[in-house]
């Protein structure tokens, strides 16, 4: 009985990694603790603690196989975040490949064997009379005092005395070297948002007060139709330089005519498209929020300031659609919430839906957008936000044929291959909507950018970046988190070059190439990334290429608190930025 915990501690961790020895004692301990609340629970409960333990291996060994292939799937194990994105996952768990590795298969055998003996010396009985009989009241009592004598260090203060290290750069090794459900447990303490020292409106007014009003970078008679494109998974490996591909999986767009071109920096990698967007749409960074929050479930709980809610105030009709799940990271409920007019699902497209590789096509999807272009309001120019979902993985799909080789490896990479061949079908279908729009009269800005890069073989990514993981610099490690976009329109765009940003400051920049002006906060943000035009998650850059950790004080630091008070009064305040609205709207309606 006193084993139980212990042994499926071992179990666990050897189903989820293959090396269970990885972990510490004191660790170990820890994670057989948060195991003995639910064993002995269930003892008192089930009064059979043969039953029980069968039950409770069975249990865990279940946990460690979510938690590999999760973290197979999208690089990251399961967080306490998200249990409230479940429906979003199982949305999108048909197409990943399950298949169970030799650690899970060996699992399975000892399970069944262990059953199998049970019942053949009748110690499974689960008739409740049965057990009553044969688990007396005080042993039942004994139980419920042990599982509340371990819940009681199952806190997160209390882990950590038994050296249960989070690491929210890599959760994966974490939950290798301290235990699954110890380290879940420690991530919770992330759960709330750090509050600012100081969000006092005297201070707000002094950090807005270094804020420099930038001039559009051009004038247009008319406000254009703005489209803005986050294109699943889609991004840029050839910049690097080491990878000789049968054909180019991007130069079609960043070559195209009237097209500026760069890359930004996200704040996740291989999967948490919410996240993002979230940052896109809000000017507001990631990385001043928990690791692994999710924006959409956890904040945007009410009528929140973003691009479209400004635009919308501008006199745009605004409008999202995503051809997946409707409730897909609850964006049913966020985007009304974010000023959106409208939202449209896979269920409610208005063309003909052709799949590619399991999911909606991004033909199909841009088929969607010339549908809403053409059927806009007709008084109202359009702002119009679409997530594509074609390249979304896992990019194992039996008998789909990879049309874009390594030259130097074919078949090597045959997850690598397969999104490539993906990502170069979005590449034709972006030069067929840009051929669209460039034949229509009024004037349309187009923006497409990646939401994260993909989560292939680990080795294909090390050959890309041209070096590997273990032995990343901070700049070489940024690179994970670069995604391409390109803004496109169909009226003449400045010659300047495109700057290297962070998706959060996206939003303001798009601003600017339609001719229109920024709120404070947007103010504030293009003044911002002259001097710190990446703020990640994972890290941030200054304008000189240098790359720096959050845990490291820097000349920035200061900065980086600014922007932390701007952005926790944005999300949670007591509307100091409706006030500015409302104030200027007063003096422009009174001169």
């Amino acid at each position: 009985m006193s084993a139980t915990p212990f042994t499926a501690v071992f179990l666990m961790q050897y189903v989820y990694c293959g090396d269970p020895w990885q972990i510490s004692a004191s660790a170990f301990l820890a994670n057989a603790i948060c195991v003995g609340v639910l064993y002995y629970l269930l003892c008192a409960l089930i009064r059979k603690p043969a039953a029980a333990s069968v039950m409770i291996h069975t249990a865990c060994a279940l946990l460690g196989a979510i938690n590999y292939f999760v973290s197979v799937f999208r690089g990251t194990p399961v967080l306490p975040w998200d249990l409230t994105a479940l429906n979003t996952a199982l949305a999108v768990s048909s197409t990943y490949d399950f298949t169970p590795t030799g650690p899970m298969i060996i699992a399975a055998v000892v399970l069944i064997g262990a059953l199998i003996v049970l019942l053949h010396f009748r110690r499974f009985d689960v008739l409740p009379h049965a057990l009553c009989r044969r688990f007396p009241l005080p042993l039942r009592l004994l139980c419920l005092t042990l599982a509340l004598l371990c819940a009681v260090f199952t806190s997160p203060k209390n882990l950590a005395r038994f050296n249960v290290q989070t690491d929210v750069w890599d959760q994966r090794g974490a939950y290798q070297k301290s235990g699954i459900l110890a380290t879940f447990l420690r991530n919770t303490e992330f759960m709330n948002v750090e509050v600012p020292s100081d969000t006092s409106r005297e201070k707000l007014d002094q950090i807005l007060s270094s804020v420099f009003a930038k001039a559009p970078a051009l004038t247009l008679n008319q406000k254009p139709h703005i489209i803005a494109i986050m294109n699943e998974s889609w991004a840029d490996f050839e910049e690097f330089g080491n990878l000789q591909l049968s054909e180019s999986v991007i130069d079609g767009i960043a070559k195209l005519d009237n097209a500026r071109f760069s890359h930004a920096y996200a704040s996740v990698f291989g999967a948490g498209t919410s996240a993002s967007e979230f940052e896109f749409l809000t000017g507001n960074s990631m990385a001043f929020l928990p690791s692994g929050s999710i924006p959409y479930q956890q904040y945007i709980l009410k009528d929140s300031f973003s691009l479209a809610s400004q635009l919308k105030q501008l006199g745009y009709q605004t409008a999202a659609f995503h051809p997946g799940e409707r409730s897909s990271w609850q964006r049913d409920q966020a985007y009304p919430r974010l000023g959106f007019d409208s939202f449209k699902s896979a269920d409610e497209l208005d063309v003909p839906i052709i799949t590619e590789h399991g999911y909606v096509s991004d033909e199909t999807d841009f088929d969607q957008i010339v549908w809403d272009y053409e059927h806009r309001d007709p008084d109202k120019p359009l702002f119009l936000f679409n997530v594509t979902i074609q390249n979304h993985g896992a990019y194992t799909v039996k008998d789909y044929p990879a049309e874009i080789r390594l030259m130097d490896q074919p078949g090597v990479y045959p997850m690598a291959e397969q999104y490539l061949t993906l990502v170069h079908k979005t590449e034709d279908q972006f030069l067929r909507l840009t051929e669209y729009f460039s034949q229509q009269d009024e004037p349309v800005l187009i923006l497409m950018f990646g939401d994260h890069q993909p989560s292939v073989e680990p080795a294909f990514l090390d050959k890309a970046y041209g070096v590997e993981d273990g032995t990343l610099s901070m700049e070489e490690y940024m690179n994970k988190f670069r995604v391409p976009f390109v803004l496109w329109a169909n009226y003449p765009l400045p010659e300047t070059a495109l700057p290297e940003i962070s998706l959060n400051f996206l939003s303001s920049l798009l601003l600017n190439y339609a001719g229109l002006e920024p709120d404070a906060y947007g103010q504030y943000l293009q003044t911002l990334r002259t001097s710190l035009p990446v703020v990640t998650f994972a890290g941030y850059m200054d304008s000189q290429g240098n790359a720096y950790s959050h845990w490291e004080s820097t000349d920035f630091t200061a900065v980086l608190e600014d922007y932390q008070t701007l952005q926790y009064e944005r999300l949670f305040g007591s509307g100091y930025f409706q006030d500015q609205l409302t104030e200027k709207a007063e003096t422009l309606s009174h001169p």
